[in-house]
């Protein structure tokens, strides 16, 4: 529910413009930016353009399963590298891939293993991975718990889920995505985890993760959106968005929580043109302000244009 105390704040402030000097829409735009717009003051998600990058991973259709991106907190001199964990056709992979460049992943490329095999502890399973921080965090092979990988010192620390996930993956239609109990997100403040519980009944959560030595999960968040609806989620500015299949050529971006209000809104209605009929992974990099999405096999960018449009003073 949307805070009370807010909402009369907010009315407040709407009520002291200056209509003399501020024009009746930048009055507005104040009032948003107080009451909607999470962390970040660039204004809400308003449209997704692309794909941009469109290529064939190394390993071709072997491989439709993965995630990709880049690090929204890199080490020196690899700003501009990309990352890439293809998944077996079993949905687990053992070691994480590197770019320097998109041109040359064929030639230019190298591995960090993970795990010995797969599968096996420790083994990344499913593809809602990121990289943050030179830090790999994934779903543990088995396990209610984010594995949190150092690329440098090559150690592995859990974050238990405190209670336990329901067994409960994205969907489609009649159609589930594999090992998607847990999706990871990152945006302009870190790492987030989403799933749910049985508490939940269903709908999804939102744990904010911290970068504590050891890591650790805070503060929890509750939806009221079912996660069997959702495709994907990404995060942008401390704004959770959720994503369902239109048809084989469109996805929606059609749902959106604020974890600075606990402000919910089922009709964001901002579409993503896909090359492919399937989004295995989907994730933000708040650097770039990219999306960053692997689509049967493909690993496919698109760009996020934040700001307003008419439709918010509607």
């Amino acid at each position: 529910a949307f805070p009370h105390d807010k909402l009369q704040t907010a009315e407040g402030n709407a009520t002291d413009c200056n209509t003399h000097i501020t024009p009746q829409k930048l009055c507005f735009i104040s009032l948003f930016l107080k009451i909607y717009l999470g962390t970040c003051q660039r204004g809400p998600l308003r449209s997704i353009t692309g794909p941009g990058v469109n290529t064939q991973g190394e390993f071709s259709g072997n491989y439709a399963y993965g995630a990709w991106g880049r690090d929204p907190k890199p080490e020196m001199r690899k700003e501009n590298w990309y990352w890439m964990v293809p998944l077996t056709s079993s949905q687990y992979a053992n070691y994480i891939r590197f770019y320097p460049s998109l041109k040359d992943k064929i030639m230019y490329n190298s591995n960090i293993q993970i795990a010995s095999s797969n599968p096996t502890t420790n083994t990344i399973q499913g593809p809602n991975n990121v990289l943050y921080g030179s830090a790999l965090y994934y779903n543990c092979y088995n396990r209610d718990a984010v594995c949190r990988f150092n690329l440098t010192s090559k150690s592995i620390m859990l974050l238990n889920i405190l209670t336990r996930t329901f067994d409960s993956n994205f969907c489609h239609l009649e159609d589930c995505y594999l090992y998607t109990d847990l999706d990871l997100a990152t945006d302009e403040s870190g790492v987030w985890v989403v799933y749910t519980t049985t508490e939940a009944l269903g709908n999804l959560v939102l744990t904010k993760v911290e970068e504590t030595e050891p890591p650790t999960l805070s503060k929890t968040w509750h939806t009221s959106v079912y996660k069997r609806s959702v495709t994907n989620t990404f995060l942008a500015c401390g704004v959770l968005y959720a994503t369902r299949y239109i048809d084989t050529n469109v996805e929606e971006v059609f749902y959106s929580f604020d974890t600075t209000t606990g402000m919910e809104n089922f009709k964001v209605n901002i579409f993503i043109n896909k090359v492919s009929p399937n989004i295995f992974s989907l994730n933000y990099n708040p650097v770039d302000q990219m999306l960053y999405a692997y689509s049967n096999a493909k690993m496919v960018s698109y760009k996020a244009l934040f700001g307003y449009s008419d439709r918010y003073f509607s």
